[in-house]
């Protein structure tokens, strides 16, 4: 089959590390593994970048125009043209940066639509977002399949579904062979790991907590590697001023290097506030590392209260100290955790799983 893979919050050959791209990324390498054909032809991108909710009104009607150009070249492309599709696939479609695109191309081509990551917030519907949100209740008409990702998605998605389509849970998913790495010795004093990009809102946030969470364990020993860049990483630095030498700085480390950073820490640590549910989550879980993390969104789906890690009250910097110093105080309920960890990411978030899961969702649109 070849499925025209639509991504249109993030593209996926963006070199800027982010956690949409590598799911994006990653639903390509499924198709692929599974024998389709994907496609992405230049007049189904959009533009890069979350706009503003008061151009949602100009660019929906470029977009009914940009969908009537797709139509009437996908019906004068030859039958064996590679930018013909046989199903379009939308990856995350959300109030901000919804698919104004594929619910008119699939109906006027009367191929399958799917979308991959939906989410639908009845909050959304008046005010500055209301088009947005319009945008998305049009998509989850339209739609033949969802495949939702983020457990908190579940309910709003499911009221928004015409009669006769489906909904299936894909759990988020990584190649988990890379961080396969042989386990090593606990550092001394522990290595606490963070990646995060260094943005505004939530991201620096989570960096705000992470800081507080700091100061209140300056008596422990740890040392402490934070992973990303960003506009904001001027603020965050300016609140690790105070722990010196203590708190290193790596920038943005290369996917392909990730492995080994993180399988050079002891603990990985992020607030996660109002996270989805967290790509580098899986990734250090892979690489044997317990994870404190806020209690929040997707959050719980991928890491193990108690067996994986431990969950906070989101935004609450005392508990999340206290969660880390329980594990820094117990090198071997690290080293449990850690083995939980790696074993549950390599049986339920392993790309061969979610390649399977895939595999049985498409064939309901048979």
């Amino acid at each position: 089959m070849r499925v025209l893979l639509h991504t249109p919050l993030k593209s996926p050959d963006s070199p800027i590390p982010s956690g949409d791209r590598e799911m994006a990324r990653g639903l390509r390498r499924l198709l692929r593994r599974l024998g389709h054909t994907v496609v992405m032809p230049a007049l189904s991108r959009v533009a890069p970048g979350v706009p503003q909710p008061q151009d949602h009104l100009a660019l929906e009607r470029r977009a009914r125009t940009k969908a009537q150009r797709l139509i009437a070249r996908w019906r004068a492309l030859p039958a064996r043209h590679p930018e013909r599709f046989d199903l379009w696939l939308t990856y995350h479609c959300y109030y901000r940066k919804p698919d104004w695109l594929g619910p008119i191309v699939t109906r006027a081509l009367g191929v399958p639509y799917v979308l991959v990551e939906a989410s639908h917030a009845p909050r959304r519907a008046q005010g500055s977002t209301r088009l947005g949100h319009r945008a998305v209740e049009r998509a989850l008409a339209a739609a033949d399949l969802v495949l939702t990702v983020n457990p908190r998605d579940v309910a709003g998605v499911k009221a928004r579904l015409r009669p006769g389509a489906h909904q299936v849970w894909l759990p988020p998913f990584i190649d988990t062979r890379p961080f396969d790495l042989a386990p090593r010795a606990a550092s001394d004093p522990p290595l606490l790991l963070s990646v995060g990009m260094m943005r505004t809102r939530d991201k620096l946030e989570s960096y705000r907590v992470l800081a507080d969470a700091l100061g209140q364990l300056k008596a422990r020993p740890w040392r402490a590697l934070l992973v990303g860049d960003g506009p904001a990483r001027a603020e965050v630095e300016a609140m690790m001023e105070p722990f010196g030498e203590r708190v290193g700085f790596a920038g943005i480390v290369p996917h392909a290097e990730l492995p080994a950073t993180y399988a050079s820490a002891d603990l990985y640590l992020w607030p996660a506030i109002n996270e989805a549910y967290g790509m580098a989550f899986l990734e250090a879980q892979a690489a044997g590392l317990p994870v404190v993390a806020g209690r929040t969104g997707g959050v719980p789906a991928v890491v193990a209260d108690g067996v994986t890690g431990v969950l906070t009250p989101i935004g609450d910097a005392a508990a999340f100290a206290a969660a880390t110093a329980r594990l820094l105080d117990d090198p071997k309920a690290r080293a449990q955790l850690g083995k939980a960890a790696r074993a549950r990411v390599n049986t339920r978030h392993d790309e061969r799983a979610a390649a399977h899961a895939l595999a049985a969702a498409l064939t309901r649109l048979r």
